[in-house]
């Protein structure tokens, strides 16, 4: 009996630790929940008042979203920049000068109105070259000379008055004596030979003419104009007169000038015949179309994407007929 009783004292001993430890973990978690939620609460104030900034690695926000740019939106930007450099783009000196791309016979001289390339195989020029200012343009302090004469700094054959008599053809300016009223020297040097090319006379007195006119009220409305003018040699050209001077099929002049702070390019390409009531504007082109039949690359000091721009295209807008 009494073993029984030490035992039962025991069992309950037993029990009232397990009671105590039980309640001691009751309270301790009670105590680790309490202060986990005050120190949630503590971050979560802090962080209000305090915001962590982003680090620039972070991915960005909504309002900082990168736009890849289109192909459309690459151009604009292109062109905007291009704009921008024709914008402060001071012509070079000589501008007008251009270069041949074949292998061709060539003296270039240099005269008080113009340059010349001149190909003693023909008796024609590869080119003429000049600018035309507004100044010169308007000037009237010399007058016609009407004197035809072999340019006496050509090396090689000439063409003469004889080749022309009884041909049929005129004997057609490339720069014309109507752009060196400015100067008596410049006048009498544009009736060198050097200058002349054989010409129909439905050509040279129609719309060559009407061209010319034109070119001289846009370099009043330009300032300035760089200009080249020619025809296109080829090895089938016919030949006339004693000195067997070529008589080209084609003709060329192409226009550089600033309009509106940006450089616009035209060209004109017309057969040796009379196109009557032809209107000049339907036959402008790109200068870039008078380079491929030509075989010369013009305005070549110019910048290449200025060039390019101004090459491929007319702007209509810019030319008044």
């Amino acid at each position: 009996m009494a073993k029984r009783k030490t035992s039962s004292r025991k069992r309950r001993k037993k029990g009232h630790k397990t009671s105590l430890f039980v309640s001691s973990l009751k309270h301790l978690l009670i105590w680790v929940s309490v202060i986990v939620v005050c120190a949630l609460i503590f971050l979560y104030s802090y962080n209000y008042l305090f915001p962590i900034k982003q680090q620039e690695t972070s991915s960005p926000k909504q309002s900082e979203v990168v736009v890849v740019p289109s192909q459309k939106q690459t151009q604009k930007q292109t062109q905007k920049q291009t704009a921008a450099s024709v914008t402060s783009f001071k012509i070079p000196a000589n501008a007008e000068i251009p270069r041949l791309r074949t292998k061709r016979a060539e003296q270039v001289i240099k005269h008080e109105g113009y340059t010349v390339s001149y190909n003693s195989d023909y008796r024609i020029a590869n080119w003429v070259a000049y600018e035309l200012t507004a100044e010169e343009a308007k000037s009237k302090k010399a007058v016609r000379s009407n004197k035809f004469v072999p340019d006496p700094l050509v090396k090689g054959a000439s063409a003469t008055n004889e080749d022309y008599t009884r041909t049929g053809y005129d004997r057609g300016h490339l720069a014309p004596a109507g752009d060196m009223k400015w100067s008596a020297k410049a006048m009498r040097e544009s009736f060198y030979f050097s200058n002349i090319c054989p010409q129909k006379p439905g050509l040279n007195r129609g719309i060559w003419k009407e061209l010319e006119e034109q070119s001289r009220l846009w370099a009043m409305d330009t300032g300035s104009l760089l200009i080249v003018t020619g025809p296109v040699i080829s090895d089938d050209l016919k030949r006339m007169g004693k000195n067997r001077v070529a008589v080209p099929k084609l003709f060329y002049k192409v226009i550089c000038t600033k309009w509106n702070n940006k450089l616009e390019g035209i060209a004109f390409l017309f057969s040796n015949k009379d196109y009557k009531e032809t209107p000049l504007r339907s036959m402008a082109i790109p200068v870039d179309s008078v380079e491929k039949v030509t075989g010369i690359d013009f305005f070549p000091s110019l910048p290449d994407d200025i060039e390019k721009r101004m090459e491929s295209r007319v702007d209509w807008d810019q030319w008044s007929f």
